[in-house]
């Protein structure tokens, strides 16, 4: 099997990941941690794993000139991203989660355009337009009433930063993929992101029971750290040796088959036509940023 073969599987299995993480994070916030305090949990887990596995790989010296770049990333990647996801996810809905991930892709080609200079068409800037309007709907519109969601439209805008700072993250972490292994470049993101979060995320962490957790909680826990932290940024760095940016963010449209789906089979969420039209939305303007267009002569 080929090197673009296996990154594209890479970036499947995190995308499948990802899409069940929407349902099962969920089910554990805000009745036993809030969004911020599992940011800490997910962090320092994922720390520990990369720094643990990285005694195991060749060792890799990193260069002073692009620990400036890492940090940058570590924010965007480990902490604006991690933290609007989780505080979102604990005010909103699993679907609504599921479908404003797929904004990803759009605000990929977006900063694709803006940092390295993609040729912009119509079609996809009309998809550019019909995503944000999709994604607008479910913020401005998002006004059901649950006892495990009690600021839907927040949540939903909390949603759509993540998707912003995770695309620039892909755009910017990828020259760092190139020139360093998975385990040690994620290794030290990943060590940043734990000390930037921590003034934010440690009084929520403080305030959790951990002696009175029941196992769904904990084995909860465990799939966000070793799953939706560990297994799928090393798949994605993985992958991002073999594949654009842009390739990658393309992935995140099967979150939403995914998720919604564990989502309706367990019982944690439900459609709605609201929903359902800004999916719709959704989806149509990441087919049209996404699609390939002959190039004219």
């Amino acid at each position: 099997m080929d090197k673009r073969t296996l990154a594209l599987f890479a970036a499947f299995g995190a995308t499948t990941i990802y899409g069940l993480n929407h349902t099962i994070a969920k089910e554990v916030m805000p009745t036993y941690i809030q969004g911020f305090g599992f940011i800490q949990v997910r962090l320092m887990g994922a720390t520990a794993l990369f720094w643990a596995v990285s005694y195991f790989v060749p060792k890799q010296r990193i260069a002073r000139s692009d620990f400036p770049r890492m940090v940058l990333c570590a924010f965007l990647g480990m902490v604006l991203n991690m933290l609007c996801f989780f505080k979102g996810l604990e005010l909103s809905t699993p679907i609504n989660s599921a479908v404003l991930i797929t904004v990803t892709p759009i605000l990929v080609f977006v900063f694709s355009a803006i940092l390295i200079k993609e040729r912009l068409l119509l079609p996809r800037i009309i998809g550019v337009v019909l995503g944000l309007i999709g994604a607008l709907v479910l913020i401005l519109f998002g006004s059901e009433v649950r006892q495990d969601a009690p600021n839907i439209p927040l949540g939903n805008f909390l949603f759509l930063v993540n998707t912003a700072a995770f695309g620039l993250y892909l755009i910017l972490v990828k020259p760092l993929s190139a020139k360093y292994t998975s385990v040690h470049l994620l290794k030290w993101l990943f060590l940043f992101g734990l000390i930037m979060s921590l003034p934010v995320t440690y009084n929520e962490f403080y305030a959790v029971s951990w002696s009175t957790l029941p196992f769904k909680a904990h084995w909860r826990f465990a799939y966000v750290v070793v799953g939706t932290t560990f297994l799928t940024y090393l798949l994605n760095v993985y992958a991002l040796k073999q594949l654009k940016a842009s390739t990658i963010g393309v992935f995140t449209y099967l979150q939403p088959l995914i998720g919604i789906a564990y989502a309706i089979v367990v019982g944690a969420d439900a459609f709605t036509p609201s929903k359902l039209i800004a999916g719709a939305v959704v989806l149509i303007g990441v087919y049209l940023v996404t699609k390939r267009y002959e190039a004219r002569t």
